[in-house]
């Protein structure tokens, strides 16, 4: 991709920008003006309500006021060990594989979710995590793709066939989610406070409201979609990345023996891993979880010189921006020490994780597992393509690896030993 700009029709009018400084015009400079596209909200709602992801103005802004708080370095470090935790019961699932291929998108969705629901609901047996990932995978599958109803902006109540079917499993996924929150408020916090704690806890400094069952409910589902599959994506694509390009592997592992040695890794670790970092932002860079961004114009604008209309859908496709020639060179290229200077990285021209005031709210959290579960893997194994096997990218809800991610996995100390 080439172009700053491209526009169409196709019953309503639409554009793909990519250009940053109108990106930054319409995430930042302009945001409450360009909110989140009717395609988006009738995708989502069905599953997540008016979370924080869907939910605009004066509500998003105390939702959001609200569960900043829960975000803080301080909680996310506090996580660390249970990232780590789940990087080890990856590593020895990995193991039992042997010399098999093994398909690491499975793997990375397992140890994910793992993580999730213990930092959500800490293993307390009051959420069904099982029934949980079901409904949550049934409903992407379905309703993340994307139908021409939505795309036109026909009313929620229009019946969506992938949502009919996957309706029943989201109802009881809510119920028990609802059921956990009361238990949890009628029992009070932990010890150590996981993320249900905190976000119960939560409150807008500005109005002291406090989120009711059915809005902690619809942001923890939000959390627990957004924080285990996009993640899983990036672990995916990022061990598919490193199989390829052994000299990027064999750096990453001598920076964790370095800096964590056979140690457990730590939240301390993290920000010394600033190789492994770069490995994670550059597979952010070629294959961004959420490839699009999409947005409904209010008002008349201009963006690189092109009229807006109000109703425009208008589309920041974060795949393509990250690819585009005129912003980065040689793109296609996997190439984590371009991100050893971040200043020197237009902040517009990468955006996986949004920016402006609706920036991912979770992503100091999704890098910090990303990085220790990365870690974790790559201390231990020594991976390698499987000949015939490329995933390829398709863009659902997210941008999946279709067929999953095949690799070998030998353990360090096999791969090592001589051969007779």
């Amino acid at each position: 991709m080439r172009q700053p700009m491209v526009s169409g029709r196709t019953g309503l009018r639409w554009h793909m920008v990519m250009d940053p400084g109108a990106i930054r015009q319409m995430l930042l400079e302009k945001v409450d003006d360009y909110p989140k596209s009717r395609a988006t909200k009738n995708i989502l709602r069905p599953a997540i309500g008016d979370s924080l992801f869907i939910a605009e103005g004066a509500h998003w802004r105390w939702q959001r006021r609200a569960a900043a708080p829960v975000f803080t370095h301080r909680n996310i470090s506090n996580l660390a060990p249970v990232m780590a935790a789940a990087g080890e019961r990856a590593a020895d699932r990995i193991a039992t594989a042997g010399p098999r291929a093994v398909d690491l998108l499975d793997e990375m969705v397992k140890t994910t979710f793992d993580v999730i629901s213990e930092v959500t609901f800490s293993g307390d047996g009051r959420m069904d995590s099982g029934a949980v990932h079901e409904a949550i995978d049934a409903y992407i599958a379905e309703a993340g793709k994307i139908s021409l109803l939505d795309m036109l902006g026909v009313p929620d109540w229009v019946p969506r066939p992938g949502r009919i079917r996957t309706g029943q499993a989201m109802v009881e996924m809510k119920k028990v989610a609802d059921t956990a929150i009361d238990s949890r408020r009628a029992r009070g916090a932990k010890d150590t406070p996981d993320l249900l704690d905190l976000l119960l806890a939560g409150e807008d400094p500005e109005t002291k409201k406090r989120m009711n069952t059915a809005e902690l409910r619809d942001n923890l589902l939000t959390f627990i979609v957004a924080g285990h599959e996009t993640t899983a994506l990036t672990l995916a694509w990022a061990l598919y990345l490193c199989a390829f390009d052994q000299e990027v592997q064999t750096k990453a592992r001598a920076e964790i023996n370095a800096v964590c040695g056979d140690a457990p890794i730590t939240g301390d670790h993290v920000d010394q891993l600033t190789y492994l970092r770069q490995i994670v932002e550059e597979t952010l860079r070629l294959y961004p979880p959420a490839g699009i961004i999409s947005r409904t114009a209010q008002k008349a604008d201009s963006l690189c010189a092109r009229d807006i209309h109000p109703g425009d859908t208008v589309m920041i496709p974060i795949y393509a921006l990250q690819r585009n020639h005129q912003l980065w060179d040689n793109p296609d290229a996997f190439d984590p020490d371009r991100f050893a200077n971040r200043k020197a990285i237009d902040r517009y021209a990468y955006l996986p994780f949004g920016d402006g005031p609706r920036i991912c709210i979770g992503a100091s959290f999704a890098l910090q597992e990303a990085v220790i579960i990365l870690a974790a893997l790559l201390r231990r194994f020594h991976f390698e393509d499987i000949a015939g096997r490329p995933p390829k990218p398709v863009m659902i809800l997210t941008l999946r690896p279709e067929g999953g991610v095949w690799l070998q996995a030998k353990e360090i100390n096999q791969a090592r030993a001589p051969a007779y």
